[in-house]
């Protein structure tokens, strides 16, 4: 028999699929693990237990979060719901404000910040900006456009086909408009036309020809004439699709009836869309024409102004942009999600996107030896876990990048290109989550469980979902303040001591004896399983191995499961009194624990040990050392 010793020193390819399990000599399956759930894979290739989630309000129903970042010392969580936005700092509320989107709408409502105006845009309702004055007084109000004397400066488009003509009766005063097509409809009231450059305002609907107005300003001339349009953006014609800010520029990406229309402002006046006389700072306004449909879904502002549509990525360029610079160039044909809006995110100077075909997040990067952007896909060896995404952004403390799929399951990528880590990992929670943003340093979650709407934080000091802790002078076995969990069953952290479950009833659990602090919430299990061993180190796919011992190194851990082939068993960290175990919180314990096995393994496709484990307890795995005996 031949003895193998193998060691694992790092989990940075994170979980693999396992179509792998042929590929033994890929870097991908000698740095990767067959499951990986509930950790987070630190840079530097160990798993952790993955954060707890902290309580933090409930919510009307499913939504969207936001961050909005007034300064660097004063972030705030937008929540989206059905018609209505919530303002939360710090994990507390601070107010809420009755807003146009329904539920429905919400997952494809579009935004962006700058400074203290959060702007949201949808191509079924008039923009809005969200403001926070110097007072802390917040307001949701439309947009306005830079006006001047009655004239409106915002984006305008003949709809109707090159050769239509308008006929006004008169140059000034109420008039009617006569149009040689059906253009006009009964939602047209309000809207603003320009004819020969001048400004009128149609009051009344006629007919799909005839329209009343009042003019703005003098006309020309009473006679037919193909130089009109209409405003861009109405009823009749849909609002904007994606919106972002570049090089001093507020930039519209795409409407409901114009999707593949960019629109970009005067420079330094960003609500003025006057194209003027195309001068250096004038407002800049173009259609992306190709041989695929380019319906924009996301527009961001890097290295140069990206755009992401339903067939292709876009680069507009020009330094500065103007409108006799401006360039716009296809760089691949990849095609962004069309359903719903999921904001592409910075990491490490590269855009991460959603593909359209929702198995795929690829990174958009300039490359220098072609000059060029690429999107490479990050998802390539771990398709399993891409699996229709619905939300994302980005956490660049702990270098994750936060997916919620579809499923209500949600995944990390812990991204570092400089040491090439990009390692995948699955989470599970009781219940499904909905949406994720990251403020400042802390990421959030919208959670729902059971028919609730929760908030919810990651929490470093915790190992539970949906907890919350409590401290009490006296020590207690009763404790309440638990609503969002009735009716559930609850694992407790009470004086560091994993406690009894219990069930929630009105709010309140009690617990087999009294502590002083507590934590309280749903468990979670972790998982780590890695690959089996690869064949060409055992010398053939179809020889039987056996493991001998596994040397587990482990980091301010206080728990540790493991099935080594006779099912899961709880290991002893350390030698310490029973007196110890019952009334005193297990100690945090870093070094090398050694688990003997027994029994050969015969099926070359199944990993040798497991660990599985869902005591709230800290957990760290650094390294994994393993003894195989192979049957020759």
């Amino acid at each position: 028999m031949t003895r193998v010793r193998q060691v694992k020193t790092t989990f940075t390819a994170g979980e693999v699929s396992r179509s792998l399990l042929g590929r033994s000599d890929l870097r991908a399956y000698e740095n990767g693990a067959l499951a990986l759930r509930n950790v987070f894979i630190e840079p530097t290739g160990g798993v952790s237990r993955r954060s707890g989630l902290r309580f933090v309000d409930t919510v009307d129903g499913d939504g969207r979060l936001i961050a909005f970042e007034f300064n660097t010392e004063q972030t705030f969580l937008i929540i989206l719901t059905d018609e209505k936005v919530s303002v939360y700092a710090d994990g507390a509320f601070v107010t809420s404000l009755s807003a146009p989107w329904s539920e429905a709408q919400i997952a494809s409502v579009a935004f962006t910040q700058s400074a203290d105006t959060l702007l949201l845009v949808h191509p079924d309702v008039p923009p809005k900006k969200l403001t926070r004055n110097a007072g802390g007084v917040w307001l949701l109000e439309d947009w306005e456009f830079f006006t001047d004397n009655n004239v409106i400066q915002q984006p305008y488009y003949k709809f109707a086909g090159t050769i239509a003509t308008i006929t006004p009766s008169g140059t000034s005063g109420t008039i009617s408009l006569t149009s040689s097509e059906a253009v006009f409809a009964e939602g047209h009231e309000g809207t603003r036309l320009r004819i020969g450059g001048k400004e009128v305002q149609i009051t009344d609907f006629d007919s799909p020809t005839v329209v009343t107005a009042d003019v703005i300003e003098t006309l020309g001339s009473t006679s037919a004439t193909i130089d009109w349009e209409e405003q861009a953006f109405s009823a009749v014609r849909g609002y904007p699709v994606s919106v972002a800010f570049h090089q001093d520029r507020l930039v519209i990406g795409g409407s409901r009836d114009l999707p593949n229309r960019l629109w970009l402002s005067k420079s330094g006046d960003l609500f003025n869309f006057d194209l003027g006389s195309g001068l250096d700072d004038d407002s800049i306004a173009f259609g992306i024409l190709s041989d695929q449909v380019n319906a924009i879904r996301g527009i961001f502002s890097g290295r140069d102004l990206q755009l992401f549509t339903s067939g292709a990525e876009w680069i507009v360029t020009g330094e500065p942009l103007t409108p006799t610079s401006v360039q716009i160039k296809r760089q691949t044909r990849i095609g962004s999600v069309t359903t719903r809006y999921i904001p592409p995110v910075n990491v490490d100077g590269a855009t991460f996107f959603v593909a359209r075909s929702r198995e795929e997040i690829r990174e958009f990067i300039f490359t220098d030896l072609e000059q060029a952007y690429s999107a490479t896909e990050l998802s390539v060896v771990s398709r399993h876990i891409i699996s229709k995404p619905v939300d994302q952004d980005y956490d660049q403390l702990q270098r994750l990048l936060f997916i919620v799929r579809e499923d209500g399951k949600f995944a990390t990528l812990t991204s570092f290109r400089a040491e090439k880590v990009a390692a995948w990992t699955l989470h599970e929670t009781d219940g499904t989550a909905k949406s994720v943003s990251v403020v400042g340093e802390t990421v959030y979650l919208l959670v729902e469980r059971n028919g609730i709407y929760t908030i919810e934080e990651f929490d470093p000091t915790l190992n539970l979902d949906a907890a919350l802790t409590g401290e009490a002078e006296t020590a207690t076995a009763s404790w309440s303040g638990l609503d969002h969990l009735e009716g559930k069953t609850v694992s407790v952290v009470g004086d560091g001591v994993v406690l009894a479950d219990v069930m929630v009833s009105a709010g309140s659990i009690t617990i087999e004896r009294a502590v002083s602090e507590i934590e309280v919430g749903l468990p979670y299990t972790h998982i780590i399983e890695p690959l089996p061993p690869a064949a060409t180190d055992t010398g053939g796919a179809s020889r039987a191995v056996r493991l001998v011992e596994a040397l587990f190194r482990i980091e301010d851990t206080a728990a540790l499961r493991v099935d080594v082939g006779r099912g899961l068993k709880d290991i002893a960290l350390r030698q310490f009194s029973e007196d110890e175990i019952l009334d005193e919180p297990p100690p945090l314990v870093s070094g090398d624990i050694r688990v003997r096995a027994l029994g050969w393994q015969a099926d070359g496709t199944a990993p040798l040990w497991r660990i599985e484990q869902s005591a709230p307890l800290p957990f760290t795995l650094l390294s994994v050392t393993t003894e195989l005996k192979v049957n020759d």
